[in-house]
């Protein structure tokens, strides 16, 4: 019974968005590591999460070929993951063997059809390090903890694999990351 409890929480939890503008509603929050194939840590406990599997699933891409990618902020608190907006979903593993966790990505740009290019954040210290861009803190995170943007991790999400908007990044951030990201994959 508890399970079931848990699991029509967490889907009103999902369904009726944060209980205040940028606070975080991810179901899960709070539990210490990470979720196997079947969504929860016992296979067969929890829902797949958002972007998780199916059409609308979560992707890693070779962001040297995705193409002409053009970065412009423009969060927009209105549902749909704009650039410059810090939104949860599921995030493969670099191992890609059907593991993952569901984390914040910055949106970084608009593709067709709805879809974003995203980035993983991450709140490991990872200072001096060229793949890794300081952003700071922000709502995005529960506990407050600065975050690094990861230029080596860019993934393609669907409409329907995003959870839901955290934040917006400050414009000032958005644009360092934008310009790494330039420099880094000849993207404009």
């Amino acid at each position: 019974m508890n399970t079931f409890l848990r699991i029509l929480r967490e889907i009103l939890s999902v369904l009726s968005g944060p209980s205040k503008p940028g606070q975080p509603t991810r179901p899960g929050a709070g539990k210490p590591g990470a979720s196997k194939p079947g969504g929860g840590s016992r296979p067969g406990t929890e829902a797949p999460s958002p972007g998780q599997t199916g059409p609308q699933a979560t992707r890693e891409v070779d962001a040297h070929r995705v193409g002409n990618v053009t970065m412009t902020y423009a969060p927009n608190r209105d549902g749909d993951a704009d650039p410059g907006e810090i939104v949860w979903t599921w995030v493969p593993f670099e191992e890609n063997d059907g593991r993952g966790k569901d984390r914040p990505v910055l949106v970084v740009a608009t593709l067709g059809g709805g879809d974003v290019l995203a980035i993983q954040l991450t709140s490991k210290a990872h200072s001096g390090q060229s793949d890794f861009v300081p952003i700071g803190a922000g709502p995005w995170d529960s506990q407050g903890r600065p975050s690094w943007a990861n230029l080596d991790r860019v993934f393609r999400l669907k409409p329907g694999g995003m959870r839901r908007e955290a934040s917006s990044l400050d414009h000032k951030n958005f644009n360092v990351v934008a310009s790494a990201l330039r420099k880094r994959y000849g993207w404009r």
